[in-house]
């Protein structure tokens, strides 16, 4: 039966009062209710449920191809709740790309199981874990699954995991298929002798000794000797054709297509290739306002400048619009945008609108959103790049495959009958890649190869990648986790560094600046620039607004950097919460944090997300046995600390003002909206660094050249 907490629809008269014969909210829970089961029963994937749950218990792999809409993602794991997958009190672990995903399908299969999410139905992100004992029905990100199989190599919590949108081949999906392949492999191993199911525990794990074999995974399991495990179902999903691909990887693995509920979508290109497709984009949103029937729309932009600098013009523009022609509803949706935020996609426009999507390519398989009926592609998409050599990450903008097209053309035919406008002509479109290139070819590997180190996989090169990352980048990272003292001479994990810098879920350069913190005592101050540094700008510059904004920034800023200057912001919200805790609830406390945070011109959403990494982080490192103090006034001390821990990313002020970084010798620039930017110091170092239209390095400390030699000779020493 619903949840009286799921009340609260208002109902056909528009009205919230009792029902005569129900409590208030029960009829309109009821009929949400039902809207949801024949939803359900509507999707294309529910005929084939008894078929799909067939080929789950004769396969121990399976491959499922399904069209955007087919319902996969959200039915499939019901289906096998509902098949008794998870009698043994196992789970149904469910990995996605992206958080945004996790969060928001968990919440649908929560509310279509009449459930309360975090209890059978709930997910776990980086940093967000709503999950607990009696899940059984787990969506998470792929990275965290792998995080996970650092406790439990043989992931023996599972009975069956899905690896959904696999043909995006993120760097984590990669690696995750390569792990699976092997956990299987040794869990099949361990059920071929007779099972003892250990019921106390009642885990699935079987108290007879395995027997030692010399297989090429059996370094990754040595934790887990002596104990026995039933046999893993893997399921890999994708939407788009490449079934052979991973059918190929799993020895042969069956695949079953599912059709999906695809309406026609018409294809419209231009006739000449648009100089400025932001512009076209804004063009074309207003001839489908003003010219087609009713629908949303979706746009594809390349990231989140892009989306709010259209989603400006779209206000002012529709200002100059006679009044019964301005009732369009802009929403936006990009990564960085906390999830609270995201959901506002998902909300019906308000009656007598049409909504406008302005949309990362996030929302071209991970998320579905309902109403679309036009599409609005100009055939880019912004995506990261990794130089081994130079050390430098390019974030540059790109064209689509042809792949990434027709997925985002299908978001148009969902519930009927759509348009898809590419803005270019249809001769681009056959130059076009046929799908995009791996993340493993185009990143930098080290956190990966933390991580395998970690899991005991120390042969990385012959590891059973799905494709092969490229060898120079290997090398690379090695040689980074080596110099950050987390590898031995023989490319070991080193202990205890390497294996504390692996706990810690983030980069292997921030684990690094938390452990050196603790011996340089300024643990607190390295915890709050790490959450800091891990989230999106802390700053928010308005166009109109943007003098006011800086002068209101330097309050806040550090003559020796940003990094000292994101602690003071942090510590400035931490004061003013003090003094304002003197009895609101949370909600007051949150509504006056923003109101601070508008008036200082500090991105809340960015400042409450960094809190949050912040106290988990601190638990991280506190169960580490690490003493989180703080060095105070000594900034030296901190600063030094922060030499220490980026020396790989140190650079030196050249006579014509640019900088050279020290590692790579590329001539990079400091970012403008540095602090230091005007001041120019001798030495430096930062946290990154990425070509745009420039070498940027982004969050800078001035330092002295002579600490380089003095805390990490061993780099530095050879360089000299």
């Amino acid at each position: 039966m619903p949840s009286m907490a799921q009340a609260g629809v208002k109902d056909s008269t528009g009205s919230n009062k009792p029902n005569s014969k129900f409590p208030n909210g029960y009829v309109n829970s009821f009929a949400r209710r039902q809207k949801i089961i024949q939803q359900r029963k509507s999707l294309p994937i529910a005929s084939a449920e008894k078929r799909l749950v067939e080929e789950v218990k004769k396969n121990d792999v399976l491959i499922i191809v399904g069209e955007t809409g087919s319902g996969k993602t959200t039915q499939l794991p019901q289906f096998l709740f509902n098949a008794g997958f998870s009698r043994d009190g196992r789970s149904i672990g469910i990995t996605q790309p992206r958080r945004v995903a996790a969060v928001t399908v968990a919440k649908r299969v929560a509310e279509e199981s009449g459930v309360e999410l975090g209890q059978r139905v709930g997910y776990s992100i980086r940093f967000d874990d709503y999950t607990s004992s009696s899940t059984r029905i787990k969506y998470m990100t792929d990275g965290l699954l792998l995080r996970e199989a650092l406790l439990d190599p043989y992931l023996s919590r599972y009975s069956v995991i899905i690896v959904d949108e696999a043909h995006e081949r993120t760097v984590h999906t990669d690696v995750l298929l390569g792990l699976l392949k092997k956990v299987q492999h040794a869990r099949s191993k361990s059920g071929n002798d007779h099972i003892h199911i250990d019921n106390k525990a009642n885990n699935g794990t079987l108290a007879v000794a395995e027997k030692e074999d010399g297989s090429q995974s059996a370094s990754l399991f040595k934790k887990c000797q002596g104990r026995k495990f039933l046999p893993l179902k893997l399921i890999v999903m994708s939407a788009s054709l490449d079934a052979h691909v991973f059918s190929e990887y799993y020895s042969g693995a069956k695949a079953v297509y599912i059709q999906g509920r695809q309406f026609p979508v018409d294809i419209l290109y231009t006739l000449h290739a648009e100089s400025d497709y932001l512009e076209a984009a804004l063009i074309t949103i207003f001839q489908i306002h003003l010219e087609e029937g009713p629908g949303d729309i979706l746009v594809f932009l390349t990231g989140q400048e892009e989306i709010e600098s259209v989603e400006r013009l779209v206000q002012e523009r529709l200002r100059q619009l006679p009044e019964d022609s301005q009732k369009l509803f802009t929403v936006t949706i990009f990564s960085s945008l906390p999830s609270e935020q995201q959901m506002r996609v998902f909300m019906p426009a308000p009656v007598g609108f049409r909504k406008v999507i302005l949309a990362t390519n996030i929302a071209e398989t991970s998320v579905t959103i309902p109403g679309i009926r036009y599409v609005i592609d100009p055939g880019f998409v912004k995506a990261r790049s990794y130089d081994p050599v130079k050390g430098m990450e390019s974030l540059i903008i790109v064209p689509t495959s042809k792949a990434q097209a027709i997925q985002r053309s299908g978001r148009a035919g969902r519930e009927g009958p759509g348009k898809c406008f590419r803005l270019y002509p249809e001769s681009e479109f056959e130059k076009l890649e046929d799908s995009t290139k791996p993340e493993i070819k185009r990143c930098n590997l080290s956190n990966v190869i933390l991580q395998l180190k970690a899991l005991g996989v120390d042969d990385i090169i012959g590891f059973d990648f799905i494709e092969k990352p490229p060898r120079a980048a290997i090398i690379k990272s090695l040689e980074e986790l080596f110099l950050l003292g987390a590898l031995t001479d023989d490319c070991k994990l080193a202990d205890p560094v390497g294996r504390q810098m692996s706990r810690l879920p983030l980069d292997p350069i921030y684990s690094k600046a938390l452990i050196l913190a603790n011996e340089f005592n300024c643990l607190e101050e390295m915890l709050i620039t790490v959450a800091m540094l891990s989230v999106e700008s802390i700053f928010y510059f308005p166009r109109e607004k943007k003098e006011e904004a800086r002068s209101r920034v330097k309050c806040f800023s550090s003559p020796d950097g940003d990094h000292l200057t994101l602690v003071n912001i942090y510590r400035a919200s931490d004061e003013f919460l003090e003094k304002r805790n003197m009895g609101p609830g949370k909600d007051k406390r949150e509504k006056i944090m923003r109101k601070w945070c508008k008036e200082n011109f500090i991105n809340s959403r960015s400042l409450r997300h960094a809190r949050d990494i912040h106290s988990q982080i601190r638990e991280h490192v506190e169960q580490m046995g690490f003493c989180v103090s703080s060095c105070g006034d000594d900034v030296l001390q901190f600063r030094k600390c922060l030499a220490a821990s980026f020396f790989l990313n140190a650079a030196l002020k050249q006579p014509e003002g640019t900088y050279r970084a020290l590692a790579s010798g590329q001539v990079v620039q400091i970012r403008p909206s540095s602090v230091l930017f005007q001041a120019k110091p001798e030495c430096i170092i930062f946290n990154e660094l990425v070509q745009t239209n420039h070498k940027y390095i982004h969050n800078i400390t001035r330092i002295d050249y002579l600490w380089l030699t003095e805390l990490a000779p061993h780099f530095y020493a050879v360089q000299n």
